[in-house]
């Protein structure tokens, strides 16, 4: 077992257009090889104890992730004494760069960390393998959420199977809120509300030392949109890997923040730029974000406060959230032992001691096996995880919606252009012109 970084970190950084690009010749390129049949090929043979086997291992993160994943792979390992797993991570913005290199020369790994953003650029386009053949002998899914496990498959094809759970969140200072005299949302708050919420913490903290504001621009994210939409009756992505959202949606949903960033009530965006990788909410100079309830760790590492979470934003029909596989595990139709990337697969996801090891680090572990065997202690950031989840359960009543090929692009242009519009360079109709422009040559069709 090892860990290969210099292999990963040598290897080209590319734009995200140009490693799209990449990744949709060399999906071509595969598809016309596999014939498409042949993605889950040797997934239904039972594992061969005596067979000798070394498998790759890859995933994004940190320090702290890898050696996480180092003592997962050494207890399967103990487990599998035929087979050896050579391990390598790298950050998240050089992972799929990384990947696409591979892509090209056929050579992904046999088990590979897979976000939800991707899957549909290497599933729907024949790199990942089918992984319900190995539902009956190496790979046991029983304890997974079925609407969870759903999210993991493109047109009946199973190409992702979910670690862990996270769900979109509302975090807030209390600490900050208190300072400045300020209630946090009320149960059942809209979209609006929230809006109401964020013009009056701007208004309490304007005479603070620095300032305090509500929070940044959140119509500038993606995810936010795609949230908002489904509250809406719209699912963001067709059944073939289409948009399913007109220019006019996008126009209301950025209209939502236009009275706030005419008026300088949002987090300055220069600020942001000039503190970057941190932001408003981990400088504690905004009361409140959005982001995947699995961000609270960080949070409350970064800012040392009392930070807590509320469901998002109600529509005319509540919340209507939905659970996110906060990473999937995939395995290359490609590889040379099917039967081993399952086990491997199977343990990670559901062997109690790898829930014991990782924690809520990856969001929430999504089979009650391994959050069973979690080492909670009460008022920890994992137990404030598990709970919220618990909480929010009934209020999350629509599937993940599953990205088009080309997410990470348009997701990146999205960000970008949100930038322009909250230092005031674009309006909001050049914002949705320029984003379906862009769409248009990026967004690929399964």
């Amino acid at each position: 077992m090892r860990i290969d970084r210099t292999a990963a970190a040598s290897r080209p950084v590319r734009t995200a257009a140009a490693g799209i690009a990449l990744a949709s010749a060399s999906a071509l390129a595969l598809t016309a090889c596999s014939g498409g049949s042949s993605a889950g090929a040797g997934f239904s043979d039972e594992l061969d104890p005596d067979e000798e086997i070394s498998l790759s291992l890859a995933w994004w993160g940190d320090d702290d992730r890898a050696n996480k994943y180092e003592e997962a792979v050494a207890g399967f390992e103990k487990q599998h004494p035929n087979i050896s797993v050579d391990t390598s991570w790298i950050a998240y913005p050089d992972y799929w760069p990384a990947r696409n290199t591979e892509a090209a020369s056929g050579s992904l790994p046999d088990v590979m960390q897979m976000d939800l953003s991707y899957l549909r650029q290497y599933g729907g386009t024949g790199q990942l393998a089918d992984l319900s053949a190995a539902f009956d002998t190496t790979l046991d899914v029983s304890g997974l959420d079925e609407q969870l496990l759903t999210a993991g498959a493109i047109d009946g094809a199973q190409y992702g199977i979910p670690t862990s759970t996270n769900t979109l969140a509302l975090f807030y200072n209390a600490d900050v809120l208190d300072e400045i005299g300020v209630e946090p949302p009320a149960e059942g708050y809209t979209w609006d509300d929230y809006a109401a919420f964020v013009d009056e913490v701007e208004k309490a903290g304007a005479g603070q030392d620095p300032a305090i504001y509500g929070t940044a621009d959140y119509t500038g994210t993606f995810w936010f949109f795609c949230q908002w939409l489904i509250q809406q009756g719209v699912e963001p992505f067709t059944d073939d890997g289409g948009l399913g959202f007109t220019q006019d949606q996008m126009a209301e949903f950025l209209e939502l923040g236009s009275d706030a960033r005419d008026s300088g009530v949002f987090y300055p965006i220069e600020k942001t730029k000039q503190i970057e990788p941190l932001g408003g909410f981990t400088v504690s100079e905004a009361a409140s974000e959005m982001s995947w309830d699995n961000f609270l760790a960080g949070y409350v590492a970064e800012t040392g406060q009392d930070i807590r979470m509320l469901p998002m934003p109600a529509g005319d029909n509540g919340p209507q959230m939905f659970w996110k596989p906060s990473m999937l595990l995939s395995a290359s139709a490609g590889t040379e032992h099917p039967a081993a990337a399952a086990a491997l697969i199977d343990y990670l996801i559901n062997d109690p001691e790898v829930g014991t090891i990782f924690g809520t680090s990856k969001g929430n572990p999504a089979v009650a096996a391994q959050r069973d065997a979690m080492d909670v202690e009460p008022g920890s950031v994992d137990e404030k995880v598990v709970t919220f989840e618990e909480d929010v359960a009934g209020l999350v009543t629509e599937p993940a919606p599953i990205p088009v090929e080309g997410f990470g692009a348009i997701e990146a242009e999205y960000k970008r252009l949100g930038e322009e519009l909250a230092y005031g360079n674009i309006g909001v109709d050049e914002f949705v012109t320029q984003w379906f422009a862009f769409a248009e040559s990026n967004v690929g069709q399964s």
